[in-house]
């Protein structure tokens, strides 16, 4: 990967992946200031796509973009994306917030307790935590529908496993090295799992197959087991069982 420095802290960074990709690169840390930028030029570009543009891939602090080498010259893109950069940023659309049942009993949250121990708080303080706060969902990764998320308390940052723990379910919800995710699929992982939700958030059945959008928050929200199967069959049978939210203020 070679790069284009930049000459302050407010000019993106042009870094090639390749000789088909170019990662335009806001920052350093995970930020919402950062991610909206990152977001609005994911929009800007989906707007007025330059000839030879092929995908676009939003992360917590950089866009991806594809394209076509023998359609459009790297140059040519790069000053695309300044003047796109420039320009205002209202056309992208705020984030939706959404509450998301999830049930935290033992069967669901597997490193509940371990967690519990390793940051001296009671399991239910841990509960009230996680379920307290709101979490932003920066980017999907890692497998399709696998949702990062920042937004974490403080008191909840343990670092990941050293090592991988034995795969978790499909909807695990998940902390590890001061970030939170949601997972699709079951793989091992070197996240704790806390809790896990019925919610779908990939269905190739479903149009959007990804249910939640980068730049959206989210909460969760407590279920008890009986509420929690009830729910998986409808998620299941192909509906949606998280519900919108107002943003908190």
């Amino acid at each position: 990967m070679t790069e284009t420095p930049s000459s302050d802290a407010n000019t993106p960074r042009f870094l090639d992946a390749g000789e088909a990709a170019l990662v335009v690169e806001f920052g350093a840390t995970v930020d919402p200031a950062v991610n909206d930028r990152v977001l609005s030029l994911d929009a800007a570009l989906r707007a007025r796509t330059p000839e030879g543009v092929t995908e676009t891939v939003p992360t917590y602090r950089s866009l991806m973009i594809h394209y076509d080498p023998l359609r459009l010259d790297r140059s040519a893109l790069v000053e695309a994306v300044k003047d796109l950069s420039r320009a205002d940023a209202a056309e992208r659309a705020p984030g939706r917030a959404w509450i998301v049942p999830c049930c935290y009993d033992p069967a669901f949250g597997e490193d509940l307790a371990e967690v519990a121990e390793k940051i001296g708080l009671a399991s239910d303080k841990v509960v009230a935590l996680h379920s307290g706060a709101d979490y932003r969902v920066y980017m999907y990764g890692f497998a399709p529908g696998f949702a990062y998320l920042g937004g974490l308390p403080q008191a909840l940052g343990l670092p990941r496993r050293p090592t991988p723990r034995p795969p978790h379910p499909e909807g695990a919800l998940m902390i590890g090295g001061g970030l939170a995710a949601v997972a699709s699929f079951p793989m091992p992982t070197g996240w704790y799992v806390l809790a896990r939700t019925p919610e779908r958030l990939f269905s190739a059945r479903r149009d959007p197959t990804f249910l939640f959008e980068a730049g959206d928050t989210l909460r969760f929200e407590a279920v008890d087991a009986a509420t929690f199967a009830e729910l998986d069959g409808r998620a299941g049978a192909g509906e949606v069982v998280a519900r919108r939210a107002e943003p908190r203020p």
